[in-house]
C-alpha cells in the first residue's frame, strides 16, 4: 500500500466521522428548545451509526453490502449527511462534504480499496493470498 492509498483510507475514516458530526450538528442547530434539539441530535446520529454498523462497516457489518448495493448505501449515507450539513451550516459545506466523498470513492475504486468478495475471502483465510 502506498502512502496515497493509506491517506485515502484515512480520508474515508475522517469522512465517516464528518457524517456523524453533521447529524449531531443538524439536531443541535434546530430552531427548537433544548429539550427537542438534544434528542434530535442524538437520534439523528444514532440512525447513521446503526445503518453503518449493520450495512457499511468495512470488516464487521452484520449485512455487508457489495457492488451496486454498497454504492447506493454510500450515496444515501454520505448524501444524507451532506444535506443535513447544508441545512445546519451552509449548502456549500454540504456540497464540499459530498464532493470529498465522491473523490474518495473514485480513488477507492481505482485503487481496489472497496470491500469485495475477494477481500472478504482474504479476511476469512489470510493464508490464501
Amino acid at each position: 500500500m502506498t502512502v496515497l492509498e493509506g491517506a485515502n483510507l484515512l480520508l474515508m475514516f475522517l469522512l465517516e466521522l464528518c457524517v456523524l458530526g453533521s447529524a449531531l450538528w443538524w439536531g443541535a442547530s434546530l430552531d427548537a428548545p433544548p429539550l427537542v434539539r438534544i434528542p434530535a441530535a442524538l437520534a439523528a446520529t444514532a440512525v447513521f451509526v446503526v445503518v453503518w454498523a449493520v450495512f457499511g462497516a468495512a470488516h464487521d457489518a452484520r449485512i455487508p453490502l457489495r457492488g451496486a448495493r454498497r454504492a447506493v448505501l454510500e450515496i444515501v449515507w454520505f448524501g444524507g449527511a451532506s444535506v443535513l450539513l447544508g441545512f445546519a451550516w451552509h449548502p456549500l459545506a454540504g456540497a464540499v462534504l459530498f464532493l470529498l466523498w465522491l473523490g474518495n470513492a473514485g480513488l477507492r475504486i481505482l485503487w481496489d480499496q472497496v470491500y469485495t468478495e475477494r477481500a472478504a475471502d482474504t479476511l476469512r483465510n489470510p493464508d490464501a493470498r
